[in-house]
C-alpha cells in the first residue's frame, strides 16, 4: 500500500539530529520558553521576512490570538465581521467566533479552491473589520486583489498560512508577510512539521508583536505580572528544536513537492479527473495535491483497490457542520461541489520514484 502519508518515513532522515537535540535538551533543563524557541522565531521571521515570530501551542492559537490582540488594541470590536472563505477547514471560522467575532462565508473560485476576491467586496458592510484569506492546500490567495479591496475598505488582512510555510510571490512576497499578521500551524503532517503540535504568528507590526507576547503567556512580560488577559499557548522548546532543525530543508522539501506536482499535471491524463490549477511559479508548495471528481467514492475505492492510499479535503464544509446549525441552511453551490469532488493524491518526498509512477499509471487506467 502506498500511504497518502508516512510521517516516520519523512522524519526519517532528522533522526540522528533529533536525537542530539533531545540529549542538548535533557541535559539543559531548560522546557518552557527557552533558547530553542528563540531561535525558531528569529530564524522563521527572518525565513518569512517580516520583523516578528512568536511561537504558540497551535495553529488555531495563532489565529485566536491574532484576532483577540487587534480586539486587545482596539482595532476590532466584540460583533465585527470578518470575511472568510466558505470552503476552508473549520479551524480558520472557529478562530473568528472564539475572539467574539462573525464570520462571513464569500465562495471561493472553483479552479483554484481559494477565495474569489470579486466575491469579496459584495458581502462587505459597515460591520466587516478584516478579512482571512487561506491559503488553502499550500497555494496562495490572490493577495495583490485581497489588499486593494482592503485599503479601499480599511480592513485589516490576516493570512491563514497553516498549509502555505515557503508559497511566495517573489523572494520578499512570501506567505506570512502578505498581510498585516499570519497564523501558521506545524501539525506533523505540514510542509515544516514539528512532532506534536505547534504554531506561529508573524507580522511586521510592532504593537501587535509586542501584545503577543504577553498573551500567548498569561499575558504576562515579567513573571507573575499580568498586564492582560491572556492564555496559555506556548511553542513547546522541544517542538522548536525540531523545527529548527526541520526548517534548513523547508525549500528542498517545497521543491520535491512542485515537481512532483509538474510531472503529476503533465502526464495524468484521463477526462474523468480535473487537475488542479497552477501557473508553475512558486506562490504553490502543495501540501496537499487535490484533484476533483464527479464520483469520488468510486474512484477512492478503485485506488485503493490498487494499493494507493487517499484522503479527502475536507468531506463536510463549515456551513453543513452540525456545530454550525444556524448556517446549515445557507447554500453556497461553489463551496458545496468542491467538498463534494475533492480527492487528495499522496505527494511528499517519501515517496519513491516507482510509487508515483504507479499513481500516475493508475489514475490514467481509470
Amino acid at each position: 500500500m502506498i500511504h497518502f502519508l508516512n510521517l516516520k518515513k519523512l522524519n526519517q532522515p532528522f533522526e540522528t539530529a533529533f536525537e542530539k537535540k533531545m540529549k542538548q535538551f535533557l541535559e539543559g533543563g531548560w522546557y518552557i520558553l527557552g533558547n530553542e524557541v528563540k531561535q525558531f522565531e528569529t530564524d522563521f521571521a527572518t525565513y518569512c521576512r517580516t520583523k516578528h515570530c512568536t511561537g504558540v501551542g497551535n495553529g488555531l492559537d495563532a489565529l485566536v490570538l491574532i484576532f483577540k490582540a487587534y480586539v486587545h488594541l482596539g482595532k476590532l470590536n466584540k460583533g465585527d465581521e470578518v470575511i472568510v472563505p466558505a470552503n476552508t477547514y473549520i479551524a480558520s471560522i472557529l478562530a473568528v467566533l472564539q475572539a467574539d467575532l462573525v464570520p462571513v462565508l464569500v465562495e471561493p473560485r472553483l479552479e483554484t479552491f481559494n477565495i474569489n476576491p470579486e466575491e469579496i467586496e459584495a458581502k462587505i458592510t459597515s460591520k466587516t473589520k478584516a478579512i482571512l484569506p487561506v491559503h488553502l492546500y499550500g497555494q496562495l490567495a490572490e493577495m495583490k486583489a485581497i489588499n486593494e479591496i482592503a485599503q479601499k475598505h480599511n480592513l485589516l488582512v490576516i493570512e491563514d498560512a497553516a498549509q502555505a510555510h515557503g508559497s511566495q510571490f517573489s523572494e520578499n512576497e512570501k506567505a506570512g508577510n502578505l498581510s498585516h499578521a499570519a497564523g501558521f500551524s506545524f501539525y506533523p503532517g505540514k510542509n515544516l512539521g514539528a512532532l506534536g503540535d505547534a504554531g506561529a504568528i508573524t507580522t511586521n507590526d510592532d504593537a501587535l508583536a509586542e501584545v503577543l507576547f504577553s498573551m500567548r503567556n498569561y499575558g504576562s512580560k515579567v513573571k507573575y505580572e499580568n498586564e492582560i488577559i491572556g492564555v496559555n499557548s506556548r511553542l513547546d522548546e522541544l517542538q522548536a528544536a525540531f523545527l529548527n532543525i526541520k526548517l534548513k530543508q523547508l525549500d528542498s522539501e517545497n521543491e520535491f513537492r512542485r515537481s512532483m506536482a509538474k510531472r503529476y499535471l503533465s502526464e495524468i491524463k484521463n477526462d474523468k479527473i480535473i487537475m488542479p490549477s497552477w501557473d508553475l511559479s512558486q506562490n504553490h508548495v502543495f501540501h496537499l495535491f487535490v484533484i476533483r471528481t464527479s464520483n469520488r467514492t468510486d474512484l477512492q475505492n478503485y485506488l485503493n483497490e490498487n494499493g494507493i492510499e487517499t484522503m479527502i479535503h475536507y468531506p463536510i464544509p463549515p456551513h453543513k457542520q452540525k456545530a454550525m446549525e444556524c448556517w446549515n441552511l445557507l447554500e453556497f453551490p461553489i463551496t458545496e461541489k468542491i467538498h463534494n469532488e475533492v480527492l487528495s493524491i499522496p505527494l511528499n518526498s517519501g515517496l519513491k520514484a516507482s510509487e508515483i509512477q504507479h499513481i500516475i499509471t493508475t489514475l490514467n487506467n481509470y
